[in-house]
């Protein structure tokens, strides 16, 4: 049911027309100040002024206008959740404008567009400046949001307390850490490097939060000198046992100093042929504080060193899928079982089962994203979210997707499976199977280093598109650990970014290629991976090859194969496959004879 914006929308163009503003429209990303994909509940700004709340959106309203720009996930949701208030513009979609165009051909000329310099990157306001000074157009920054402003019950900031994370599930102290930045700000003769993306900063420390819902990261900036590291973050947060932890390496200051800091670096600079470090997704308020002229934008040393995770993080990757597949194993064979009692279940009891088993699980800590619990149509929503006064019963007779995920002290997991606990018909499992055919495809891939996710995507969709079949989202996404479910700055995908970072070993992507039919189910198998170095008979150029351990060990849904689609190949993967999840997830559910006699049937060779 869509959330009724009227009165939000009149009363922000109130203020956009006041001589305080002075705005033609005002420009509401979904991002947080520091372009985080989830925020906290004190930062969904777009969701409350639109009332869509998938994570992927970008808002202009103007004085006579609101549109809401997303992608091909949030087509089906968004158009459920705008009120006749909002036009909905399908990113990609061909003679769909991006918002960038729409600002230029759709407003009139010589407007000022207002933005929070703090919610839009440096890059992007440039980029976008340029363009609208083609039409006299002015980006104007803004510096008391007025959505803030007419948002009367704005939550507030979350002051939750700020965790150590031990060496012995990180691998790497953060003193070792932070000597890796600074060799890398010495060899750029640079005076630092400003932080603002927040897992970075939890990575960089060696330190957890849980200021945003299901990411273990609190919100802070850090800046790094070629001498001298500042971590800034509010007082009430950190207690004596963080202070200890970071020792005499870090220096801590209040979360709002940064910006005062930077406003006197910016004087410091001036005199000085050193740069200040920052990456593609820095702030515009971030540069305005320390001035354009003091600032060297690179690639993200940290991200890059984040995304390589080191053996204790890569073993622990692989030990919290364990126990999660086992949660998993216990949680679908319970389904199954209440289901065909014929037990009414809705989704969110069944989200709410699965979080309960996950919970049971050493090192638990939370959910890494929330639970999407669909059944038949609901599944073709690509983030449907279910919610207690609009879920649906799960149905027997139709297909049931379920993308969910952990926080566990030794890593982070991501996995979607797709049953039916009826029959399927003969369209389904053939659609099933093709989607199935493209995760093995990626499993299976071996490719010469220096090759990138974008030039992978295709192994995903190559057997769907043979039934004129696709899907509207990208193939894989980094996985953090214990941090982010997803994370860059590598990808499987059509994305031209993901053209940019070659897969490297070590890093962790997810294998989840997915088909959805509006209205009817929605298909998608997901696994974690894990690039590793692969042995081939030659060596063509000395460049070396690689492949993928996949660490995800449930069982795919024996009754929606199409046995006549796979090739032997593909047979032998599929039962490869379920022979590993019986031997390593087998012992962990011995004592849930439910459990166990699902696990045994579902992997029964084909």
């Amino acid at each position: 049911m869509p959330i009724h914006t009227g009165d939000r929308l009149e009363a922000l163009r109130t203020l956009l027309k006041s001589e305080e503003y002075n705005l033609d429209a005002f420009l509401i990303p979904s991002e947080d100040a520091h372009q985080s994909e989830y925020i906290a509940d004190s930062d969904k700004r777009r969701h409350w002024i639109s009332g869509f709340n998938g994570s992927a959106g970008f808002a202009v309203v103007s004085t006579t206008e609101a549109a809401l720009f997303t992608d091909g996930r949030y087509f089906l949701q968004a158009s459920e959740q705008l009120d006749s208030n909002w036009t909905l513009m399908k990113s990609g979609l061909p003679g769909v404008p991006t918002w960038q165009e729409y600002l230029v051909k759709n407003l009139p000329s010589n407007s000022r567009i207002g933005v929070d310099p703090k919610l839009i990157t440096n890059a992007d306001a440039r980029a976008l400046s340029v363009s609208l000074a083609t039409v006299g157009s002015s980006l104007v920054p803004v510096h008391e949001n007025p959505v803030d402003k007419v948002w009367t019950d704005q939550p507030l900031a979350p002051q939750d307390p700020v965790l150590v994370h031990p060496v012995k599930f990180a691998g790497k102290s953060h003193a070792d850490k932070l000597e890796d930045v600074q060799k890398y700000i010495a060899e750029k003769n640079a005076y630092g490097v400003f932080v603002s993306a927040l897992d970075e900063i939890a990575w960089l420390f060696n330190l957890r939060g849980s200021d945003v819902e299901c990411n273990p990261v609190f919100n802070s900036y850090a800046l790094v000198t070629q001498t001298e590291a500042f971590l800034y973050v509010e007082p009430a947060k950190v207690d004596d046992a963080v202070k200890e932890h970071l020792g005499n390496h870090v220096t801590l200051k209040p979360y709002h100093a940064a910006f005062d800091d930077l406003r006197e670096l910016n004087e410091a600079l001036n005199a000085s042929s050193q740069k200040l470090i920052i990456n593609s997704k820095t702030s515009l308020a971030v540069v305005v504080a320390v001035g354009e002229a003091n600032i060297q934008e690179d690639r993200s040393f940290i991200n890059d060193a984040k995304a390589i995770k080191n053996e204790t993080e890569l073993a622990g990757m692989r030990n919290c899928h364990k126990r999660d597949a086992a949660a998993l194993v216990r949680y679908f064979a319970w389904l199954e079982k209440e289901l065909k009692a014929g037990v009414k279940l809705d989704e969110v009891e069944g989200a709410d089962r699965l979080e309960k088993f996950r919970s049971e699980q050493a090192d638990y800590v939370g959910l890494s994203f929330d639970t999407i619990s669909s059944t038949g149509p609901n599944g073709a929503i690509i983030h449907y979210s279910p919610e207690k006064e609009t879920c649906k019963v799960i149905d027997i007779d139709q297909i049931y997707l379920c993308d969910s995920g952990g926080q566990y002290k030794d890593g982070t997991t991501d996995v979607t499976r797709t049953y039916h606990f009826g029959t399927p018909t003969a369209y389904e499992k053939r659609c099933f199977t093709r989607v199935l055919q493209g995760h093995i495809a990626v499993d299976s891939v071996v490719f010469p280093k220096g090759t990138t996710g974008f030039l992978l995507d295709p192994f995903a969709r190559s057997a769907l598109w043979k039934d004129g079949l696709d899907f509207r989202h990208g193939t894989g996404h980094g996985v953090g650990s214990y941090l982010n479910v997803h994370e860059g700055p590598h990808g499987i995908g059509i994305r031209i970014a993901y053209n940019d970072t070659p897969l490297a070993v070590g890093m962790t992507v997810t294998d989840e290629p997915g088909y959805y039919e509006d209205g009817k189910f929605g298909i998608r198998i997901e696994n974690v991976l894990i690039v590793k170095n692969v042995d081939t008979p030659n060596n063509f150029g000395d460049r070396g090859y690689l492949g993928f351990e996949h660490v995800t060990l449930v069982p795919v849904g024996l009754n929606l194969i199409d046995h006549e689609l796979l090739s032997p190949d593909e047979k032998k993967w599929v039962n490869d496959y379920h022979a590993e999840c019986r031997k390593e997830i087998g012992p962990l559910v011995a004592d849930d004879p439910d459990a166990t006699a699902w696990l045994e049937r579902e992997t029964t060779p084909i």
